[in-house]
């Protein structure tokens, strides 16, 4: 009997109606938003334009998700059995780290130029986008050099290695190495935020002291040194622990590191110090008031990443819409989907005019910028990374099945999502910042006062809106009502941002969508120039 023989030769399909590759994708040229905000806080344009260059190549793109998938593995010891306690990476994550720190991520704001810390928020936004794990050693990097000034004899040694644009990860003593990063060891078991039930122990040394005790939570453990807080006879006190020492690792056992649920390319771990050499930063007892110049500084990065993260969602959904055609149409031209992509953009202008609103403040040098600083960088902070899980989970859905695909770059933004709420103070944390803030210094609650002040005339629904909270609340509120309140006047003030200095169809979308009738499901929006404020994606 005669089989025939399959014909295999015959296609099973054709590839169609799919997306091409995004290949090389200019940051910064591709984003008018970020250009008029960095022209308009005074920021490093040209700096900029090639960061944005570089990162947004499809070498860059392809690097981060290398990183993302071979994930950094501990090495507690070499094959003698002697201690290591390092942690090995992918060489695209060397390769990141390098784009960044020779980019001026951690250096820019602290070489004297203009715009310094706008700059490098907006290298916060840039780096986000690509790959947010790699930003947490540069940011700590970045925000330890304040820190730092509390000792000059410290300062003089670290200083000149943190800012250095030279990746150098290798294991020496700092006193040896082209460039440097710096980490942060706060958190412990029994504590979290309280970090004043810390129990790490420090005892005098002769010129240095030695730490006894765990930290639950220490981000990017291969750092050349952590600021740290440990409790002496006087209360709890900073210290800077050196990673590596002459002719010898400090005493920093890396016991595991940290299954996350995102930031999978940076390594976070739990480690104990066993009588680990230290150097007392600061005055016996006063270990938060030093370190938090250091919290202060990466509260600033963990408001601008999740501006950074939402760009790059809605960056694939427009690449996704501009490329798919549905039900005989170009889903790019849907009017459902237009809306629902105009509303997402929304937040990313919104995150973008006010995370960079706040760093233009902390480039400023008098006591009402220094004031702005304080309480802009928590109501940003605050209401972003509110934003953002829902702005990254919504363009997730814009690629329908595709989008939960880890081919794609979607399910990395949407894991990321929440964690810059979590770092550095959660959502209950900042709002009761924020309450101590306007209560212990009043020239916050003026220069606030001000900023919301300058806005009005602009919209109508502005005006009742602003009217509305200081009806509701003359004072501060009760603590019970703290994220609402703390979520009006974020609101409030990011509108007044985009009202003064965004088009009109971006400023009045705003104020509209977010303090006029519209519902709560994105989308879910009317009277919005819709065209325009698209359009501004186009370039």
């Amino acid at each position: 009997m005669h089989i025939p023989s399959p014909q295999s030769h015959l296609p099973t399909h054709d590839v169609t109606n799919q997306p091409p590759e995004r290949g090389d994708a200019d940051l910064w040229a591709q984003d008018a938003p970020l250009r008029e905000a960095i022209a308009r806080e005074g920021g490093q344009a040209e700096a900029l334009a090639a960061y944005g260059a570089t990162l947004g190549t499809a070498a860059m793109r392809a690097a981060a998700r290398e990183a993302n998938r071979v994930l950094p593995e501990l090495r507690t010891f070499d094959r003698a059995g002697r201690r290591l306690d390092e942690v090995q990476f992918h060489p695209a994550y060397h390769q990141l780290m390098a784009a960044g720190i020779g980019g001026g991520y951690a250096a820019v704001a602290w070489e004297g130029g203009t715009g310094g810390h706008v700059t490098h928020a907006a290298m916060v936004y840039l780096h986000s986008q690509i790959e947010p794990g790699t930003c947490c050693p540069m940011t700590m990097t970045y925000a330890a050099v304040p820190a730092l000034a509390a000792s000059e004899t410290l300062a003089a040694e670290w200083r000149p290695k943190l800012v250095s644009r030279a990746y150098d990860p290798s294991v020496r003593p700092v006193a040896e190495k082209a460039g440097a990063t710096l980490g942060m060891a706060m958190t412990e078991k029994q504590g979290g935020s309280d970090v004043r039930a810390n129990a790490t122990r420090a005892e005098p040394a002769g010129d240095h002291w030695r730490l006894t005790g765990h930290k639950w939570f220490c981000s990017a453990p291969m750092s050349d040194g952590f600021l740290t807080l440990a409790q002496t006879a006087n209360g709890l006190s900073c210290f800077l622990v050196p990673r590596w020492l002459e002719g010898e690792r400090n005493a920093i056992h890396l016991m595991r590191l940290k299954d996350k649920l995102g930031n999978k390319a940076n390594a976070s771990a739990e480690i104990e110090y066993h009588g680990a050499l230290a150097y007392l930063l600061g005055e016996e007892g006063q270990g938060v008031r030093t370190i938090i110049e250091m919290v202060h500084h990466t509260r600033l990065d963990t408001a601008m990443a999740p501006a950074g993260l939402m760009r790059g969602a809605l960056g694939e959904a427009l690449h996704w819409v501009r490329h798919r055609r549905v039900f005989q149409r170009g889903l790019i031209d849907q009017p459902l989907m237009r809306a629902v992509l105009a509303d997402l953009a929304l937040d990313v202008e919104g995150a973008l005019a006010l995370g960079l609103r706040v760093a233009r403040a902390f480039d400023g040098t008098a006591e009402a910028d220094r004031a702005f600083a304080r309480i802009g960088v928590a109501l940003a902070k605050f209401l972003n990374n509110k934003r953002c899980p829902q702005v990254t989970y919504e363009a997730m859905e814009v690629l329908g099945g595709m989008g939960y695909v880890e081919e794609t770059p979607m399910p990395m933004y949407y894991r990321e999502a929440p964690l810059n709420g979590i770092w550095e103070g959660s959502g209950n944390v900042i709002c009761l910042d924020i309450l101590r803030t306007l209560a212990k210094e009043p020239l916050a609650g003026e220069v606030l006062r001000d900023e919301l002040a300058a806005a009005r005339g602009a919209d109508a629904r502005y005006d009742a809106a602003l009217k509305a909270h200081l009806e509701r609340w003359p004072g501060l509120p009760a603590e019970a009502e703290a994220r609402w309140f703390a979520e009006s006047l974020a609101v409030l003030l990011t509108a007044s941002v985009l009202l003064r200095h965004a088009p009109e169809a971006v400023g009045t979308g705003y104020a509209g969508s977010r303090l006029g009738e519209s519902g709560r499901i994105t989308g879910a929006i009317g009277g919005v120039d819709v065209a325009a404020i698209l359009g501004r994606l186009e370039h």
